[in-house]
C-alpha cells in the first residue's frame, strides 16, 4: 500500500541532498525550502514511509507538528479509505494545524478513485489537490497552500520554482484538467452520508 509520499517528498532536490536519518524514531526528515515574497521557508518534512503497515503512527509522529500532508494513492482504494484514520489520529495530538489532502498518481490512467469519489476534504474542511509525484504535477500546491496557513499571509508566494528532479513521466493534462472540473463540479453537490457510498 505504497501512496507515494517518499517518491514525493524527494522530487525536491535539497531535501533529498539534505536528509537525515533519526534512527530513534526511524523516519527520515527532509529539508524542503522555498524562497517567497517574504523570505525563505523551509518546511521539515518527516516521512513516515513504511510505518503505517503496522497500524497506524504512533503519536510520537506527530507531537510538535504544524502543519501535514494527507496522501492516498487515486490507484489503490484502500489508500483513500484510510485518510480518516490518518486524519483522527493528527487532529487528536495536534488541535488545528493546516491539513491538506492530496491524491497522487493522477498520471495513471486507470484511476480507482475518481475526483468526483472524493469528499472527505469537504466534510472536515480541508484543501485537496490532485498530483502527480513522478511528472512535478501540483507539487508547489500543498507548501503553498500551508506555507500562507503558516504565515498567516493569503497574498505569500513563491518567487521562484524549487529545484525538482526532472519528470519521470509526463501527465496527460486535457485527462487531468477534466478530472479537475468533475471534481469543481461535484463540490456543489450533496455529500453522501458516508465515503464508502462512492464506491458500491
Amino acid at each position: 500500500m505504497v501512496a507515494g509520499k517518499t517518491t514525493f517528498v524527494k522530487r525536491h532536490l535539497t531535501g533529498e541532498f539534505e536528509k537525515k536519518y533519526e534512527p530513534t524514531i526511524g523516519v527520515e526528515v527532509h529539508p524542503l525550502d522555498f524562497f517567497t515574497n517574504c523570505g525563505k521557508i523551509r518546511f521539515y518534512c518527516w516521512d513516515t514511509a513504511g510505518q503505517e503497515k503496522f497500524g497506524g503512527l504512533r503519536d510520537g509522529y506527530y507531537i510538535h507538528g504544524q502543519c501535514a500532508i494527507i496522501m492516498f494513492d487515486v490507484t489503490a482504494r484502500l489508500t483513500y479509505k484510510n485518510v480518516p484514520t490518518w486524519h483522527r489520529d493528527l487532529c487528536r495530538v495536534c488541535e488545528n494545524i493546516p491539513i491538506v489532502l492530496c491524491g497522487n498518481k493522477v498520471d495513471v490512467k486507470n484511476r480507482q478513485v475518481k475526483a468526483k469519489q472524493v469528499t472527505f476534504h469537504r466534510k472536515k474542511n480541508l484543501q485537496y489537490y490532485e498530483i502527480s509525484a513522478k511528472s512535478n504535477y501540483n507539487f508547489e500546491k500543498p507548501f503553498l497552500y500551508l506555507a500562507r496557513k503558516l504565515a498567516g499571509d493569503p497574498n505569500l508566494h513563491f518567487v521562484e520554482s524549487p529545484a525538482l528532479a526532472p519528470p519521470e513521466v509526463h501527465i496527460d493534462l486535457a485527462a487531468q484538467q477534466q478530472h479537475e472540473a468533475e471534481l469543481a463540479a461535484a463540490a456543489s453537490q450533496p455529500l453522501p452520508d458516508d465515503d464508502d457510498d462512492a464506491f458500491e
